[in-house]
């Protein structure tokens, strides 16, 4: 059994100003992502420009902040937030929600394929592959603050969490790391480093990520504020998860229809 290390979330302070680790984690993520952007464009069948992948991680930014606080307050949060609409910009408090997050993104894809007069699945199938890189350094930010714990374990990594109990628990941030992280960026970097048909990298993020998440979260304790919310064993996340799952289905499935008919 281990003991959590109890990080404190501020990585540097100086004076009043704090620094957390999880705003650290997020600069980390873009900067990453755009060096691994600008890889993309030196393959053969990307056509992409370098200096576009910056002029488009600005609006990810923009929509990876806001989707991800909107999407935290409208799925977990709602009441909180038609009690006091106020606390949908007090994001110094954390929560954030990967599928808020996701949304941003796709809002900011469609703009900018758009401006660029792309079609939309031309810019989601060229992000798809970077944005585990993100979801690795979110959930190393979890596990440094010591949240999204994990669920009672008697296994021999089970890890106990002194501020919140002395109960063993699975460290589902770090299960969360290598899963949705680690283990996604090398399937999708693996299967967008050869032409594919358009949509298929996006639809096989929908699933790798829907699959992963929906498996990690049977590690995971629930939101206490939430509980399970379907069946008495599905989790919020879970839920979330499952429309991502068919929805990936399908991309892939009409991606690979429309080639064999072209061919």
């Amino acid at each position: 059994m281990f003991v959590h290390p109890d990080i404190d979330p501020v990585a540097i302070a100086i004076g009043p100003l704090a620094v957390h680790w999880y705003g650290l984690m997020y600069l980390l993520s873009f900067l990453v992502g755009w060096g691994l952007g600008i890889v993309r464009t030196k393959q053969a069948h990307i056509q992409w420009q370098r200096e576009e992948v910056g002029d488009f991680l600005f609006y990810v930014v923009l929509g990876v902040v806001i989707g991800g606080r909107v999407g935290y307050m409208l799925f977990y949060q709602p009441g909180m937030l038609l009690e006091n609409p106020l606390q949908l910009f007090y994001i110094w408090q954390g929560g954030m929600s990967f599928h808020g997050g996701m949304l941003g993104v796709f809002a900011a894809a469609g703009w900018f394929a758009r401006a660029t007069n792309r079609a939309f699945f031309d810019i989601t199938d060229f992000v798809a592959p970077i944005v585990p890189v993100g979801l690795f350094f979110g959930r190393i930010a979890n596990f440094i603050n010591g949240e999204l714990i994990g669920r009672s374990a008697d296994v021999p990594w089970a890890m106990v969490y002194p501020r919140i109990d002395m109960v063993p628990r699975h460290p589902s941030e770090l299960y969360e790391a290598a899963l949705e992280g680690l283990v996604l960026f090398a399937l999708l970097w693996w299967f967008a480093s050869k032409p594919r048909p358009r949509m298929a990298v996006s639809g096989l993020f929908l699933i790798g990520y829907g699959c992963l998440r929906f498996f990690a979260e049977f590690y995971r304790q629930p939101d206490a504020f939430l509980g399970f919310v379907a069946f008495d064993w599905m989790t919020m996340g879970q839920v979330l998860c499952t429309p991502m799952i068919l929805g990936g289905i399908l991309l892939l499935a009409l991606a690979y229809r429309r080639e064999a008919a072209t061919s």
